[in-house]
Formats: C-alpha cells, structure tokens, sequence
C-alpha cells in the first residue's frame, strides 16, 4: 500500500491513519506505536523500548492531540514494544490474557534481551526496575470505549508470542478501518520466530486477523510500513510454508 489519500506522514513523525488514528515508526528497530483519540482522552498501542522513548511518545502526543493518555494497550511483551510503559504514569493497562502473569516476573529476560540487542544497560535496568505488567486483560475479545469511540482489542496468539493481541479500530468520519497487529505482521523485515513463538499457529492467528479486520482495513505492522490485507495474506502463506517445512 502506498498512500492513504488525504491521509499520510505528518512533519511530527506521526502518519495520519484515519480521523484522530495515527502512528509513529520509532528509531533503531523500526517498531511501531499507534494512538488513537478519543473525545477525553488517547489511547496509546505498544509504548517503546526505554522510559526516554516512551516518554517522547507521550510528549509527541501531548502536542499532537493537547489530551492525555488515558489507556495504553500492549501488544504482546517483547523488550521493544513494553519497556516505555512506566513514562505514562497511571494509565489502564491491557494486555492478552497471560500477559500480566508473564511481565510480572520477566524483568531480567527482558533485560538479557534488550542488552543484547544493544541498548544501554542503565537504561535498560531503569525501566525493567518499574515494568508495568497490564492490570486489564483480555482473554477474547474486549471492546474498549473511549467516551464515544470504541476500539476492539483481540487477543490473536500464541502465535509470535504467547500474547498476542490486536486492535481494531473502526473508521469513522469516512476514514478507513485501522489494526494494530504487533508483530503478527512485520514488513521491515522478515517475520520473527524466538523461543517464545508458536510457529504452528501462526497462520490460524493471521486469518483470524484478516477475519478481525476485513478486506479494506489499514494493517499497521509491529515493524514496517502500513500494508492491507493482500500484504498479510501472502505473509500468512510465506508462514505456513516456512513453518511446514521446519
């Protein structure tokens, strides 16, 4: 996908999605964080890999939107999309069912992983001191009202992780449908399998998020550019071939 008609990248950093939809492709992995706008409040979808960039999310969006974040949703607990969490202080927090278990206790794995991938230690131990597990969990499916905008979060995995979770959020004022897939979907690169990913359902994920979101939705990746859904069609068919050979 190429462009979104009136829609696009914003001199702020920020790509404009659909009305008060927008995204921001964060520096060194390319990984996304999206917000959406409501009437009192923002909700804010991954929230980076240290308590800097998650505090510089929260200040874009301050400027951007002049409203507060009010909820923050995760999409699955890896170092880059959760470590910025505490920078927005006492928020609602969701996350898939399992996630807040696994958070909890995963300070030190997700240190070992973001020190290997490079970032500097004492940032690191900085926020993996306050890490905010969600205290909202989502085991299915779980509308999310925004005063009179409502968001749908849906737990998709394990797939790429053991909580995966997306969010839906249907257009309004003639703007398209936009879902935040986390890295279900990556177009920067290839999809990325650790220890934690359940190869074998990860295409079964990915149809329940073309089913989620339909054929003319905006598929906003974990990394990489905003795609539809014949992008996540043929990554769902690279999957299932990858995997069944393996």
């Amino acid at each position: 996908m190429t462009g979104h008609g009136e829609y696009g990248p914003g001199g702020d950093g920020w790509e404009r999605l659909a009305p008060g939809v927008v995204r921001r492709r964060l520096p060194r992995w390319d990984a996304t964080a999206g917000a959406v706008r409501g009437p009192a409040g923002v909700l804010v979808v991954d929230t980076g890999s240290s308590l800097a960039e998650g505090a510089r999310i929260r200040a874009e969006l301050d400027g951007l939107f002049g409203l507060p974040v009010t909820h923050v949703a995760l999409t699955h607990g890896h170092f880059d999309h959760v470590l910025g969490t505490a920078a927005f202080g006492d928020v609602r927090v969701y996350g898939a069912a399992g996630l807040d278990e696994y958070l909890a206790g995963a300070g030190e794995e997700l240190r070992r992983d973001a020190v290997r991938f490079g970032l500097p230690t004492e940032a690191v131990e900085a926020a993996t001191d306050v890490l905010v597990a969600p205290r909202h969990v989502v085991p299915g499916e779980l509308a999310l009202a925004l005063d009179d905008r409502q968001v749908v979060l849906a737990r998709l995995g394990p797939a790429h992780s053991e909580h995966d979770l997306a969010v839906l959020v249907p257009g309004t004022g003639g703007g398209p449908d936009v879902v935040f897939c986390g890295d279900l979907v990556e177009e920067s690169g290839e999809p990325q399998a650790g220890p934690d990913a359940r190869p074998a359902r990860w295409p079964a994920a990915l149809d329940r998020l073309l089913a989620l979101g339909g054929e003319d939705a905006l598929y906003v990746p974990g990394h990489g550019a905003v795609v539809g859904a014949d992008f996540v069609r043929a990554q769902r068919d690279v999957l299932a071939r990858r995997f069944a050979s393996s």
